[in-house]
């Protein structure tokens, strides 16, 4: 059984009040185990508060808190997986492994469980994060993309994560002399220009053509000085890959299902109009970028929001493109 160690983070870098970035360095000597872009490590810290889960008059799964007979709240371990954002030569060089974390609200919109306790961290201060030194998982290229020619990663939020990962240890190798020989198309979007990440490093190794990688950022909440960047899209992840294989946007899919089902059409045409109409960076063009999609040889990488990924399965399946997603 693998063994539970302490690290400590080292950074954090917050990309809005619900996003951060950070670096957890290894428990002092014993650096952490070999790895392969797309895979996760369990992490975890002991004085998390504990939610249970409640039933819902709709069906779906809502959370509170435990407490204890004195009505205060419950606190213990709680351990959660993350992907890793760090490529495994970034660790090798550096010692450290990157995650992206975003805050869980509970149903109470109050934060809660492992997020909560990780956005506490102090690196001078509190630092502590438990990991199990093992790093797993099987969302790598070798084992979801082998024999394709065509790689196009979908990630919405912090799904990002695998894929930067793959981004940067393809550029690795490719300074080193070892180009792999697919055509690697990226989509991401997140509600700003801030919560993308790794938006300067991705597109700097666009930028570099060490590889033949394009990179598709959108954000779905653009701003005054977002909507005058010629290098952002808007619109969902999803939404984007829909516009340029010439499908209705997901709301208005589901707006024509409501009308010929006879179902909630109030509430799906709302949907539709809250929706962002999808807008590819300037320098890109649909009919490009739909060669990259469309191929006997072209598989669908996506990791993200569920219902998100959901709608990318669907999409594949209308365009008999294979999938894989990265499901916990």
């Amino acid at each position: 059984m693998a063994e539970r160690k302490t690290g400590k983070v080292i950074y954090r870098r917050a990309l809005s009040p619900v996003l951060e970035i950070f670096r957890l360095a290894p428990e002092e000597g014993s650096p952490f185990p070999d790895y392969k872009s797309g895979q996760f490590l369990a992490l975890s810290r002991d004085n998390c508060r504990l939610t249970k889960k409640i039933p819902s008059p709709d069906g779906s799964a809502g959370y509170t808190y435990e407490v204890d007979e004195q009505g205060q709240i419950k606190r213990g371990t709680v351990t959660h997986s993350y992907s890793i954002a760090s490529a495994p030569t970034e660790t090798r060089q550096r010692g450290y492994l990157k995650f992206s974390v975003v805050l869980e609200l509970i149903k109470i919109e109050t934060p809660g469980r492992l997020s909560e306790s990780l956005f506490e961290v102090n690196p001078e201060v509190d630092n502590k994060v438990h990991y199990i030194n093992k790093i797993t998982g099987e969302f790598t290229l070798e084992k979801r993309a082998a024999g394709s020619k065509n790689i196009i990663m979908v990630g919405t939020g912090t799904g990002l994560a695998p894929f930067a990962s793959m981004m940067k240890q393809l550029y690795y190798d490719a300074l080193d002399g070892t180009v792999h020989p697919a055509r690697f198309t990226l989509f991401h979007a997140n509600r700003t220009l801030k919560e993308l990440g790794y938006h300067d490093e991705l597109r700097s190794i666009e930028a570099s053509e060490k590889l033949d990688f394009v990179y598709v950022p959108s954000v779905s909440r653009p701003g005054s000085n977002e909507k005058d960047n010629p290098h952002l899209g808007f619109g969902r992840a999803n939404n984007v890959l829909r516009s340029v294989l010439g499908m209705p946007l997901q709301e208005e899919e589901l707006a024509q299902t409501a009308r010929r089902e006879h179902g909630d059409t109030a509430r799906a045409d709302a949907a539709v109009r809250r929706a962002v109409e999808p807008r590819l960076p300037r320098q890109l063009r649909g009919e490009d970028l739909r060669e990259r999609i469309i191929s006997e040889s072209s598989v669908i990488l996506a990791c993200g929001n569920p219902l998100l990924m959901g709608d990318v399965r669907h999409i594949a399946g209308q365009n008999s493109i294979r999938v894989e997603m990265e499901e916990w």
